[in-house]
């Protein structure tokens, strides 16, 4: 018979559990800022390189973009990765994840439900109403943004593919590198654009914003199991050898 112990796996391996969990939260993503930008006014909640930009172009008056409204995405964010990581820090786990760290994320994910079903409650959005929804987007995928840094991925961020990219570039074998990793960063990328695409489809077919954002809450729960799953399977005993 053979003897069950707590035998820790490498890092490879404990990458493997978290990608699909991460991987999905970075379609999310992108179905929240399809919805961000295309049904509240020219504004990301989770691209924060885009409303840096946007900023910049409102302050010159070019281009229609609004000013306060990706102001307030962009503060909203801080503070949503400031509060998370005063929440999350010296949180400790067996497993790479702390419990905190996947009880934020849960309730990001509750509250883009809840903001969801307040909007089709509402109707329409004035824009009175536009600013606080964007400011709670925001800052659930500020809070997110900090909750997922301990699985320690860095390439899969959920939130922005830039660093990806690059990464993707200069280590591949076009540039003399290894070609490492480079399955994880196309996957990212794909997903953020999928979720983009999948975002704008649905506000297309159905002319409201609140569908996709449900759409994006019910995936980011679905995210928080399979990152439990992926917590447990990490901290099994496994066969000594």
């Amino acid at each position: 018979m053979t003897d069950a112990v707590r035998s820790p796996l490498d890092k490879r391996s404990v990458d493997r559990l978290y990608l699909p969990a991460l991987l999905l939260l970075t379609l999310a993503t992108g179905i929240v800022d399809a919805v961000s930008y295309l049904a509240l006014d020219r504004v990301f909640t989770g691209n924060m390189t885009g409303n840096v930009l946007f900023i910049g172009f409102a302050l010159t008056g070019e281009g229609g973009i609004p000013l306060l409204n990706n102001l307030i995405a962009l503060l909203g964010f801080l503070i949503g990765a400031f509060l998370a990581a005063r929440i999350l820090r010296r949180r400790s786990h067996d497993s790479r994840l702390p419990t905190a760290n996947l009880v934020v994320l849960l309730g990001g994910a509750v509250l883009t439900l809840a903001l969801a079903v307040f909007w089709i409650a509402v109707g329409t959005l004035d824009e009175a109403t536009m600013v606080p929804v964007t400011a709670v987007l925001a800052v659930v995928m500020g809070a997110q943004a900090a909750s997922v840094r301990a699985t320690g991925i860095a390439d899969v961020s959920t939130i922005v593919v830039t660093s990806t990219l690059a990464n993707l570039a200069i280590d591949s074998h076009l540039a003399g590198g290894t070609g490492d990793k480079w399955r994880r960063r196309v996957l990212a990328v794909v997903a953020m654009g999928g979720g983009g695409a999948i975002g704008a489809l649905i506000i297309r077919a159905t002319d409201h914003g609140a569908v996709p954002l449900f759409v994006a809450g019910a995936v980011m729960l679905c995210c928080v199991a399979l990152l439990h799953l992926a917590r447990r399977r990490e901290t099994a005993p496994r066969p000594a050898r």
